[in-house]
């Protein structure tokens, strides 16, 4: 692929540098911010484009590896560096944008919360990897290499990503809601753990505890949710504070007030509604998971890809962070990513199914290029490319990976961390159950295989998408 052809393409499609915003990439897309409505059907027929997704910002699926090079070369016409907007302008513009559009506020806040994880996303991946193959590297060698500094330099890249996730969560939940990042950083660290916190320390050996709740404060619980909430508090407290401070005082006592009234909203009100809200999904989750059994497995992973399809997938990242934290029910195993990983599998079952039957040459060649990044853990090519385009594969590839669900809820299969999935989720699975891992991801290639191949798969469909 020409990435530097692609990008031009797209860039003129979008109605060139006068009409662009914002771009920013993530695993398999560029994001565009835009201020007028652009042609979407031209974009999809560029060569390389696999798929638009029409949100708060356009999400062109590019595939992995892809969407860097080309990205690359965008940022190169537009002027903009990659992840960089102005926030006031986006969120101008795109208030006019999704007034045109058909998504309801519900959908338009998940958008804006899957923002707030996308930039994270390489961090967490590298991180999620680092821990899952230190743990195998611990259990493998019984703990050979546990006094060693180079190995414990290793751990501290996953460790310095999870410990103070809560600081970065923060400050892109400021930035997306249109405040200043740093404020929402500076409120975002009262919820990490440290040793130093002052809200921590003790007054002759005996806990401070804070008013209303007459508790000691406790920041890992409900932190990272606590944290997300004080960023949107932030960014609105910042700019009322803003529109009544004199200019020549904005600089100095718009932060200062900013903070000072946050610190006590946070402390008092945030913190606590973050820990009802935490343990609110944890029981909600227990419910699904351990009172419906299988059934809760089957459901879970069959009704995944609808929410990647719309790219509100993101949108799950704190869920995972709190089920993967030891101060949680679970003790930092979570037994709900396994489920939904089976997603995956169902629609490389599919892609296999689609490959095997399909006379179509040129549907073979895409389904034969998306198959091994789907098998390893990326399956937007396949689902954009390839199932969600013909519409009843989509479908199978649904039902397929509910069986897969159904397994790794059976096996009772769980996850150390997160940020991989496909057969690179064997890094991060929980020591001695990597085999059930298999047994349900096999489970979900036979489901969505044969579920597609008896009924999903329409030559007459496929001839009239991709042509003879």
């Amino acid at each position: 692929m020409d990435a530097k052809k692609v990008a031009k393409e797209i860039f003129d499609a979008l109605g060139g540098k006068d009409n662009i915003l914002s771009n920013a990439v993530c695993m398999t897309r560029l994001r565009v911010g835009t201020k007028q409505e652009v042609n979407v059907e031209a974009l999809k027929k560029i060569d390389g484009v696999l798929s638009v997704v029409e949100a708060d910002t356009l999400q062109i699926v590019l595939g992995p590896g892809k969407v860097n090079m080309v990205g690359d070369e965008f940022t190169k016409l537009t002027g903009i560096p990659l992840g960089f907007a102005d926030v006031k302008d986006v969120a101008n513009e795109n208030k006019k944008v999704n007034k045109a559009k058909h998504n309801g506020p519900v959908q338009q806040f998940l958008q804006k919360i899957a923002n707030i994880f996308v930039p994270l996303l390489p961090g967490i991946i590298a991180a999620g990897l680092i821990l899952g193959l230190s743990n195998v590297v611990n259990v493998t060698t019984k703990g050979a290499f546990a006094g060693q500094w180079w190995f414990a330099a290793i751990k501290t890249i996953g460790f310095g990503m999870f410990t103070y996730l809560a600081i970065y969560v923060g400050m892109n939940s400021a930035k997306e809601f249109g405040g200043t990042a740093i404020l929402g950083g500076i409120i975002g660290a009262l919820f990490v753990g440290n040793a130093a916190h002052p809200l921590l320390a003790k007054i002759n050996d005996v806990p401070m505890n804070l008013p209303i709740v007459d508790k000691p404060f406790s920041p890992g619980i409900g932190g990272l949710l606590a944290s997300l909430f004080m960023g949107i508090i932030v960014a609105k407290l910042e700019r009322s504070i803003r529109k009544v401070m004199p200019t020549m005082l904005d600089t100095f006592f718009t932060p200062l007030f900013t903070l000072l009234i946050s610190v006590f909203v946070a402390i008092l009100v945030i913190q606590p509604v973050g820990t009802f809200v935490t343990k609110a999904i944890f029981t909600v989750l227990d419910v699904v998971y351990n009172k419906f059994g299988i059934a809760g497995g089957y459901i879970l992973s069959a009704g995944f890809l609808p929410l990647v399809s719309v790219g509100l997938h993101q949108a799950l990242t704190p869920i995972h962070v709190l089920l993967n934290s030891p101060d949680g029910p679970t003790q930092g195993i979570n037994y709900l990513l396994p489920i939904l990983m089976m997603a995956g599998g169902g629609q490389v079952g599919a892609g296999l199914a689609i490959y095997f039957k399909t006379k179509n040459k040129k549907l073979k060649t895409l389904t034969r290029d998306a198959l091994p990044v789907g098998i390893l853990g990326i399956g937007e090519p396949l689902m954009y490319a390839v199932t969600l385009p013909l519409g009843k594969p989509f479908i199978t590839a649904c039902l397929g990976a509910g069986f897969g669900g159904l397994l790794a809820s059976l096996f009772k299969v769980g996850t150390i961390t997160q940020g991989v999935s496909g057969l690179f989720g064997l890094l991060i699975v929980k020591p001695g159950t990597w085999h059930f891992y298999l047994i349900a991801m096999i489970g979900a290639y036979i489901g969505g295989f044969v579920l597609t191949y008896f009924f999903g798969v329409d030559e007459e469909r496929i001839e009239e998408i991709y042509g003879e």
